[in-house]
């Protein structure tokens, strides 16, 4: 039996693989809990997630991709090993393709790293290609044409942005500014203002299913818990819609700048374009509350968010491997 192709959206937050003809068949969170005493892997993904500031002393779990590009270098390649054997996509006689995404501005040091925990995972290729480009393809735009598509990718680590045309990227930009950062934003505000400290999980939690950074409305209001600073002891404060856009308000302004210096370095033909068919938002990032009026009142453009943003990438990789041979001619 032939090895199938895959691809890989190795994200910061989480890890999606696509096995071509199959579709998605892995969605989870790049996490790996090791046993600081023996160094010996306890869970990696939902199970790893799950024990994420709630291990005894010795189980430690870790995140090994920090703003999209591999901080940790062997529990990356755990984590990746550990996937690929989960979705069968390798046996002994043969070994897959593996396509992988990756930001648009990373080194070609953070690139070779990427590609050799691929290889060491036994792929008999490897093709890296930049996120925003993969995300424009997943979101179903035709980047082929000669005008000008462009994407914003708000993932866990970094935000891409990009303007593509006739297959290629034209201007693009990544910054370090994403899902991540504005949970620390919101962690950071509670904590600078109310003397509590809550953990990611629920900065997370306030970050999807509260936040709103666009006409807040004060008399929405949220109960929080975390720990007093000064008393040391378990606590409950309220916050309101107002609050968290005050605590995302500088992040999201990063955003709009950066987007801005993309727009700016756009020739002006292709800048007609984006007037006409506006910008596409990609990730899980663009399902922030808000997120799409303030973009749309700052640049001064249509913008949508992509039907799926969470799987976009991943469904990009799809595409292309159907076109294997476009990837093997680069």
């Amino acid at each position: 039996m032939l090895a199938k192709d895959i691809g890989i959206d190795l994200g910061t937050a989480n890890v999606l693989i696509y096995i071509k003809g199959e579709g998605i068949v892995l969605n989870e969170p790049s996490v790996v809990a090791i046993d600081t005493d023996n160094k010996k892997v306890v869970a990696v993904g939902k199970e790893a997630s799950e024990m994420l500031g709630r291990t005894p002393g010795k189980v430690k779990a870790i995140k090994p991709m920090k703003d999209g590009v591999i901080a940790d270098f062997e529990i990356t390649e755990i984590m990746l090993d550990h996937f690929i054997k989960k979705i069968h996509a390798r046996n002994f006689l043969s070994r897959p393709r593996i396509l992988i995404c990756c930001p648009s501005n990373i080194t070609p040091v953070e690139k070779n790293a990427i590609k050799e925990a691929a290889e060491r995972t036994g792929a008999r290729r490897v093709f890296l290609e930049e996120e925003p480009k993969v995300a424009a393809i997943g979101a179903g735009m035709d980047i082929s044409k000669p005008s000008a598509n462009m994407v914003i990718d708000i993932g866990g680590g970094t935000t891409d942005i990009a303007i593509l045309s006739l297959n290629d990227m034209v201007t693009s930009t990544s910054i370090r500014i994403a899902g991540n950062v504005f949970d620390q934003d919101i962690i950071k505000y509670i904590k600078e203002k109310y003397k509590l400290l809550i953990g990611d999980r629920t900065a997370e939690d306030i970050k999807i299913n509260f936040a709103n950074i666009y006409q807040p409305d004060k008399k929405n209001k949220l109960e929080v818990r975390g720990r007093d600073l000064v008393t040391g002891l378990p606590s409950t404060i309220e916050i309101t819609e107002v609050e968290t856009e005050e605590a995302l308000q500088e992040s999201i302004s990063k955003i709009v700048k950066a987007a801005t210096n993309v727009l700016e370095q756009t020739p002006p033909e292709l800048s007609a374009d984006i007037v006409d068919k506006g910008i596409i938002l990609t990730g899980g990032g663009s399902l922030l509350t808000g997120l799409t009026e303030v973009l749309k009142e700052q640049l001064k453009v249509p913008v949508f968010i992509a039907d799926s943003p969470l799987t976009c990438v991943v469904e990009g990789t799809g595409v292309l491997l159907d076109n294997i041979k476009l990837l093997e001619d680069h």
